[in-house]
């Protein structure tokens, strides 16, 4: 059966231009497989996809719909790198395992190249990405960046200054910027949708409108809903920001944040093309960043404005608006047709937190808002482990995560009080 229902997912201009997808039964009954896998987003549907291509029976479970959390409404931008500075995850695991990450994380690019052709995902790619300055401290935090991933990694991205900048994106706001060509953007639901079709096809079977209420560890991990259950040898948890209870060890050393981003009317494509005229993504470097691209059908998408408290910001399309009025002030009065959000899963350290629980329990949180390449890459990785190459897995558990402070009564008011401090600190310095 295909469905093209937009309210099927989160109403965005994403739910409204999907590909149509088909739907999935909910789980009925007991089903067994090797690998069981909780969330049908990017990272389950990766390690799926690999699971699967490698022989193995894989069943997926997801509460809503295939691509229903942040992997189908996110900004899109496939970049480099993970949630944290490549030197924080040096300082923490040391330069030649940073090293080693870091070429793994510019492979979690590549591999989305490979699937959207593999797989033929019209996932709307488009090549280009920028980091720009507001400040003359940002030009001198992009340079030194720059020099870092040259000289310690091997990766050449270009400096723009403010004309090479204004010559493709004529907006005051910005003095400078890091491009990097190999870097890019998508139509993240499309992409998601496009996976599972790629996973059903290699024989994984996927189970929709199914929240998982527990999950029984032992010699063979079992998911449990409310009309029935999955049980496998292995297991992996991919639920992420929207997954609270199954393993109460991994919750703490994630918070919840709400990230949103709008869609304007269609411009038209000469007007549209005069805002990014080589139609790469760009995003500034504040802490609370704006971020930003064009659409297939001349639209810009603008995303920013994160809530750490997880309540959406009061008159959200409004500030949204003038916030995009700072970067485009030719597109003061446009409105937004939509504007959407959702939770995506931040780690203390903005590190990634990829690991196993026991022998046969895997998981992967902990992107940090950066996890449209990271979350395939996890989800390889992981399934790497499971068929006994654990490797690089490996690396990965061994980068140190602590709990955030304050437990489950404080740690959000915490963290709000903590980046009220970084957003008077973007607007004073």
């Amino acid at each position: 059966m295909t469905v093209r229902n937009p309210s099927a997912h989160v109403d965005s201009w994403y739910s409204q231009s999907a590909t149509p997808a088909p739907a999935h039964p909910r789980v009925e009954g007991r089903h067994t497989a090797d690998v069981v896998i909780l969330g049908a987003g990017l990272t389950g549907l990766s390690a799926a996809l690999e699971l699967a291509q490698a022989g193995l029976d894989v069943v997926v479970v997801e509460a809503r719909r295939v691509g229903w959390g942040a992997s189908g409404r996110n900004g899109g931008q496939v970049i480099f790198g993970y949630g944290c500075d490549q030197s924080k995850i040096a300082a923490l695991v040391g330069m030649d395992a940073s090293r080693q990450m870091f070429k793994w994380a510019v492979e979690g690019v590549d591999l989305v190249r490979q699937r959207i052709a593999q797989h033929a995902i019209d996932a709307h790619w488009r090549d280009g990405h920028a980091h720009v300055a507001i400040k003359p401290r940002h030009v001198d935090e992009l340079k030194a960046w720059q020099r870092d991933l040259a000289d310690n990694y091997g990766y050449a991205v270009q400096w723009w200054d403010r004309d090479q900048l204004q010559a493709q994106l004529p907006s005051p706001r910005y003095i400078g910027a890091l491009y990097d060509p190999l870097s890019g953007h998508l139509h993240p639901l499309n992409y998601t949708l496009g996976l599972a079709r790629a996973a059903v096809a290699a024989g994984v079977r996927i189970f929709e409108h199914s929240p998982v209420l527990s999950l029984e560890r032992g010699a063979r991990p079992r998911l449990r809903t409310a009309d029935g259950e999955v049980e496998g040898d292995f297991c992996v948890l991919a639920g992420n920001a929207l997954v609270h209870g199954i393993a109460p060890e991994l919750d703490d050393k994630i918070m919840p944040v709400g990230t949103y981003v709008g869609a304007t009317a269609p411009l038209g494509e000469e007007r549209a093309r005069s805002l990014i005229r080589n139609d790469m993504a760009v995003a500034d470097i504040n802490w609370a960043l704006d971020y930003f691209r064009l659409s297939r059908d001349h639209r810009l998408l603008f995303g920013g404005r994160a809530s750490y408290s997880t309540l959406p910001p009061p008159n959200l399309p409004g500030t949204m608006a003038r916030r995009m009025a700072r970067v485009f002030p030719q597109l003061k009065g446009v409105a937004f047709d939509s504007v959407w959000g959702g939770l995506i899963d931040i780690s203390l350290n903005r590190a990634p937190h990829w690991g196993r629980l026991g022998g046969n329990v895997y998981f992967a949180q902990g992107f940090s808002g950066h996890g449209v390449a990271a979350t395939g890459l996890a989800g390889r990785i992981v399934a790497e482990a499971i068929r006994g190459q654990a490797g690089r897995l490996d690396a990965f558990a061994a980068i140190p995560h602590s709990n955030f402070p304050g437990g489950r009564a404080l740690r959000t008011p915490m963290l709000v009080a903590a980046m009220a401090w970084f957003k008077l600190r973007d607007a004073l310095w």
